[in-house]
């Protein structure tokens, strides 16, 4: 009798898991929808859609082979996902938040790492902290904000000079320096959200000792270090995203500012036209908040920052999961197996209970049926006669998924946009940047983060070379 109780008990787990594996997934309507081809039980296609080197491609593939619903399949065998590419899609998942939440495994992460907060909550308890939050990123709490962000993007460019300067004198040689732009604008970052957030001072620019900054960069540099390894696939899928923590769009304006020098000197030239004759650090914070009205102002920077923000978005991928069954909208028709084996296109999809919905920021940035057939292109003067099919789209943000859409919508979106028009404005006034000698590449982890190509154990890296700007008929000293 105990033997047998023993075989049942040991037994009942193999059972579930085949019924998992070979039962369940027959019953899933998104077996229904087109898909790439499955290439084994344990063979995901998760790499496919996330890596940023051969998402693009696959993306646009998807839309072109399958449609803009397609199923993928995640790490284990019954765990089939919606990737979507259709606006209205898309539209309803964002918006209806009570019921595509964040995987638990997200919000498990980092509530362990950080606690419950926005990040991570769910349902009433999201609603509530976002309602107390959301005074404190009203238009006028961030007007106030300005003259700090002003501090330390002036502090930067000093520390900068500084290094500049040290290092001409040991080589007795001019022409700038190479440096890390992402570690150092990481670093200006820290000390603003310090201050900002929690009226404390790391003083990270000045010295990168202190603990909680350590700590934050180690936990991330491990994840970019391991990218090939299941480290680094745990962390792309599960972690969520951690917008208000590294506005790493800096670096990657200040990389394409590198990679398309003529764009630098354009957008250069406007900057300049409000460059103050006195400098930024004798500016009263009345003077900081005018000079930061006109810079809000100006066109071609406006353009920068949408196209930079569209082409390399700070989040590549999302996950949502449903919490019940739904039927999703559709713009576009979904090519779907009937019960009676024959093939119908319907303009809607059966979700389940517990399904994953992959959200593509990345591609829904970049596709080309929608942006036109330079949509992978860095092109600023787009947004100058946007076509008709980007009108529509949703989005916080200039009709792109960059700052996501719906209840969680990116809450710091204003405090975000002052920093990085704040840094470009002093940062490119000051100095020009070039691409090195070392190819920089893009990995997803958490954020896109830069690496060097060869190199990624030594975790994210952007190194340009930075030579202080001299006007024209000027002589640097």
């Amino acid at each position: 009798m105990v033997n047998q109780l023993l075989l049942v008990v040991l037994s009942a787990p193999l059972v579930y898991l085949l019924y998992l594996i070979f039962i369940q997934p027959r019953y899933n309507p998104l077996r229904n929808l087109p898909g790439p081809p499955s290439k084994g039980l344990f063979r995901d296609q998760l790499g496919m859609v996330m890596n940023p080197s051969v998402s693009p491609r696959t993306h646009e593939h998807f839309v072109k082979t399958y449609g803009r619903n397609v199923m993928i399949r995640g790490i284990l065998p019954w765990d089939l996902r919606l990737f979507t590419l259709d606006p209205l899609t898309l539209a309803h998942v964002m918006k209806h938040s009570h019921i595509y939440e964040k995987p638990w495994q997200s919000r498990r992460l980092i509530t362990g790492l950080i606690g419950c907060g926005m990040l991570a909550a769910e349902g009433a308890v999201h609603k509530r902290q976002r309602r107390v939050a959301t005074p404190a990123f009203s238009v006028q709490n961030m007007r106030e904000l300005v003259p700090l962000v002003f501090a330390k993007g002036d502090e930067l460019k000093e520390k900068w000079l500084e290094m500049v300067r040290e290092a001409e004198k040991e080589t007795e040689e001019t022409g700038g320096l190479k440096l890390d732009v992402c570690h150092w604008v990481s670093r200006a970052t820290f000390d603003v959200i310090g201050s900002a957030g929690f009226d404390y001072q790391f003083n990270a620019i000045q010295n990168e000792t202190n603990e909680l900054f350590s700590a934050y960069k180690e936990m991330f540099e491990v994840a970019v270090s391991q990218q090939s390894g299941a480290l680094w696939g745990l962390a792309v899928i599960y972690l969520p995203i951690l917008e208000t923590l590294f506005l790493l769009a800096i670096t990657w304006m200040l990389y394409l500012m590198a990679r398309y020098p003529d764009v630098q000197a354009r957008l250069r030239a406007e900057l300049l036209s409000l460059l103050p004759p006195t400098p930024l650090s004798a500016l009263t914070p009345d003077e900081v908040s005018r000079l930061y009205a006109g810079i809000a102002e100006l066109k071609f920077l406006e353009n920068v920052i949408r196209e930079a923000m569209r082409l390399i978005p700070p989040v590549h991928s999302s996950a949502r999961v449903a919490t019940r069954d739904d039927v999703l909208p559709a713009a576009t028709p979904v090519r779907t197996r009937m019960p009676d084996g024959s093939t119908q296109e319907v303009k809607e999809v059966r979700v389940p209970k517990g399904a994953f919905i992959h959200v593509p920021v990345e591609g829904f940035n970049l596709d080309r049926e929608v942006w036109g057939p330079d949509g992978w292109a860095f092109k600023p003067d787009r947004w100058d006669n946007l076509p008709e099919a980007v009108v529509s789209q949703p989005g916080l943000y200039n009709n792109t998924l960059t700052f996501s859409a719906g209840p969680r919508a990116c809450i710091g979106l204003r405090f975000s946009i002052i920093e990085i028009k704040t840094f470009l404005f002093i940062l490119l006034t000051h100095f020009t940047f070039a691409e090195s000698d070392e190819k920089v590449g893009k990995a997803n982890v958490v954020l896109t983060r830069p690496y060097v190509i060869g190199k990624h154990m030594a975790g994210s890296q952007c190194p340009l070379l930075v030579t202080p700007y001299v006007p024209e008929g000027a002589q640097y000293s």
